[in-house]
Parts: C-alpha cells; sequence; structure tokens
C-alpha cells in the first residue's frame, strides 16, 4: 500500500527512512506506575549516555512505537509527548496522592474514586486540545482501551495510514483528544467511573462507554504491538527480524494471589469470583510474554515458569547464543519486572518491604518502596543486551 507521507505531517521525514524500528510496551497496574517509571529512567540514562549525552534526549528519540494500558498509558502518551523520566516521576508522585483520594463512604457505592482530579490532571498535563494528529506527538502511540458497549478491545493508535485514522472519516480517532483517550484506557472499574466518548458528535451510534484497557487480553500490550507493527492490514507493515525489529517491555510488578487450598476447595462465591479475575488478567499478561518470547528472541528477562524457564536461545553449554549469530526469529525482544512476593522481594534486596502493600494497585503510602524495588529492576539492564539497535 503507497504512503500519504503527507499525512504524517512533521513525522514523515522520520518514519519514511528505512532503518531499524523499536518499540516499547508498558503494562497497567494503577500507583505501581512508579515502579516501571524508575526501569525507564534507567533506561533514559543509558541510552542518553549512549547516544551522545545530549541533556534534550528523550525516549521516543529511540523508540518508534510507544505503547501502554491503564497506566501505562499514561506513561505511554506523556513519553510520546517528549515528556522526561525525570519528568513522569515528579507527574506521578503528585498524581497518586490526588488521583488516588477516596470517595465519601455514600459516594462509594459506584466506584472508589471520583474521576474529576484525574480527568483536570490529564487535562492539565497533555493540553484540553491536543489530539493524536501527528503535529502533537514526537513518535508513534498506541492507548489500549476496553469499549464496553461494543464489548471489545480497541487499541487505539496514532498511526496516520490507519483504517480508522483517516482524516476524511467524521468519526477519525486521530481527533480524539489525546487526555481522554488515556482516560478511557485507565478507567479500573470499582476504581474509576467509565468514560464516555463521542466519537462523532453527529451521530448518536458513534458514542461509546470505555472502561480499563486492562480488563482486556492486554494489560501487558507487546505482542499486541508487534502484530499491529508488522501485519499489513494496520498499515505499517515493519520488517520483522532480529536485526530490524526491538520490543522492550515494561511490567509494574506481578503478585500472584493464593488459590483454594485442598481443605477449602470451593472458597465463597465473592473470593471465587475476584480471584478468578485476577487469575484471568494475570494469565493474559503471562501469554502476551510468552508469545514475545516464542515469536521474538528473548535477551532478557526472568523465568516464565519451572517448565521453559527464560527462553532465552542458548548453546549446548548452557551460555546465551550472542547477538552475532541470528536465530532467525521476527524480533529482539527484552522483559523488565519485579516479582512482587516475600521471595522475590528478597532476591532484588527488598526483603523488608511488605509484598501485600506494595502490589495493591492504589498503595500510595507504598510510593517510596515503589521506587525501590523499580530501581533494582532497572540494574538488570544492559544496552548490549540490546545490539546495534538502539543506536544506529
Amino acid at each position: 500500500m503507497a504512503v500519504n507521507w503527507n499525512a504524517w505531517g512533521p513525522l514523515a521525514d522520520r518514519y519514511r527512512t528505512p532503518g531499524p524500528r523499536r518499540l516499547l510496551a508498558l503494562d497497567g497496574g494503577g500507583i505501581r506506575g512508579l515502579l516501571t517509571l524508575q526501569i525507564l529512567d534507567r533506561l533514559e540514562r543509558d541510552l542518553r549516555a549512549a547516544r551522545g549525552g545530549d541533556p534534550a534526549f528523550r525516549l521516543c528519540d529511540v523508540f518508534d512505537l510507544i505503547g501502554g494500558t491503564s497506566t501505562g498509558a499514561i506513561l505511554a502518551a506523556a513519553l510520546a509527548r517528549g515528556m522526561s523520566t525525570a519528568q513522569l516521576i515528579d507527574f506521578y508522585r503528585a498524581f497518586g496522592q490526588l488521583a488516588f483520594t477516596k470517595r465519601s463512604l455514600f459516594e462509594r457505592w459506584k466506584s472508589l474514586y471520583a474521576d474529576g482530579p484525574l480527568q483536570d490532571k490529564l487535562k492539565d498535563t497533555f493540553g484540553a486540545g491536543t489530539t493524536l494528529e501527528p503535529q502533537h506527538l514526537r513518535c508513534l502511540l498506541l492507548v489500549v482501551t476496553r469499549n464496553a458497549t461494543t464489548d471489545s478491545a480497541w487499541p487505539i493508535s496514532s498511526n496516520p495510514s490507519a483504517k480508522y485514522n483517516d482524516p476524511t472519516r467524521p468519526d477519525c480517532n486521530l481527533r480524539m483528544p489525546l487526555w481522554q483517550i488515556v482516560r478511557a484506557s485507565t478507567a479500573a472499574p470499582v476504581f474509576f467511573p467509565p468514560e464516555v466518548v463521542s466519537l462523532d458528535p453527529r451521530d448518536p451510534s458513534k458514542t461509546f462507554v470505555f472502561v480499563d484497557g486492562g480488563t482486556t487480553a492486554y494489560n501487558n500490550p507487546a505482542f499486541l504491538m508487534y502484530r499491529m507493527a508488522t501485519e499489513p492490514a494496520y498499515r505499517l507493515g515493519w520488517p520483522r527480524g532480529e536485526r530490524d525489529m526491538l520490543i522492550v517491555s515494561v511490567g509494574t510488578g506481578r503478585g500472584p494471589v493464593a488459590g483454594r487450598t485442598a481443605d477449602d476447595a470451593e472458597g465463597n462465591l465473592v473470593g471465587a469470583a475476584a480471584n478468578t479475575l485476577s487469575a484471568l488478567m494475570s494469565q493474559a499478561a503471562f501469554d502476551q510474554d510468552l508469545s514475545c518470547r516464542t515469536i521474538g528472541r528473548c535477551v532478557h528477562g526472568a523465568p516464565l515458569d519451572r517448565e521453559v524457564g527464560d527462553l532465552v536461545p542458548r548453546a549446548g553449554d548452557g551460555r546465551p547464543i550472542p547477538l552475532s549469530e541470528d536465530t532467525g526469529r521476527a524480533f529482539l525482544y527484552a522483559r523488565y519486572d519485579a516479582l512482587l512476593t516475600p521471595e522475590g522481594l528478597d532476591a532484588l534486596g527488598c526483603g523488608e518491604v511488605d509484598a501485600d502493600q506494595v502490589k495493591k494497585l492504589d498503595s500510595v503510602e507504598q510510593m517510596a518502596n515503589l521506587e525501590r524495588v523499580g530501581q533494582a529492576v532497572a540494574r538488570e539492564i544492559r544496552l548490549a543486551d540490546f545490539g546495534d539497535l538502539v543506536t544506529r
């Protein structure tokens, strides 16, 4: 398909130039986004140093597509706008206290937190008139939402060539306010009210209710982003290959919830429902990670389970195969995340952190501990794992 580069505006020169494509995928996880930010901060500092040390360097200068779900959508949108990780850390410290202030007991029968403070903060940060149009972003952006009206996942991208981003359409996605798209992705059930979005004010059938993108199969959006970047139907068609694509995936910490035991196999209905939802979201994130490690070439990541391990390709002596040897995979893949269990935290040198408290989505009193855990994970970053894909 011929690309209309005029529609790409100020991004045209960058994306018409051949070269490796780099994707940054950010998980959902409420206030645990502070953990993610410590990893991103280390990544930004290391990349800045490797690329000359310019203080104006931003992650959007390296990553061609940044995507996120829920809290990851906030981070992705801010990075795509050109914010530094230092600015985002300051934002999140204030945002956490503001967004997670409980409603009165009378109001909490619908949701724990009001959307007003969150909405105002997003408008103030991104600008009330900022949209997905290319003049407002420094790289491509993907935000995962769930359309509750149609009961379907809606990953919304800023790709100017995408079918539903055609400016001649009255419901063109590019004209949606950026703050509202992000707000839609963060509308976690129980925590925040849903977001109502009108794609075409003249057509009532184009008004939809959106809830948190984390309730889709894409709380970890990494493999979704790979598909949307390479499958021709999405109209990017970027080349596959270990020397052509890198995906860096960053989590917000995973905290398995203990389930039923043999002496209480059934449990009560409420507890079973809650654990089932948690298990489904956990397994969906696991599946995205596993897909990336089997289709792509994993260069870093904790073991997935005892059967498959970390799936880093190794020679007969157990050593990782050097990147100079192409194994024929579709992309290079690195995954950074923390295991928020007593054992996992202890392995990171954070054994005194309360696992039950730090894994909650709204534990603002744990923000300092989240940053500490994120800093521990960030020490795992080695730019050598990415070959030359972040320097050329």
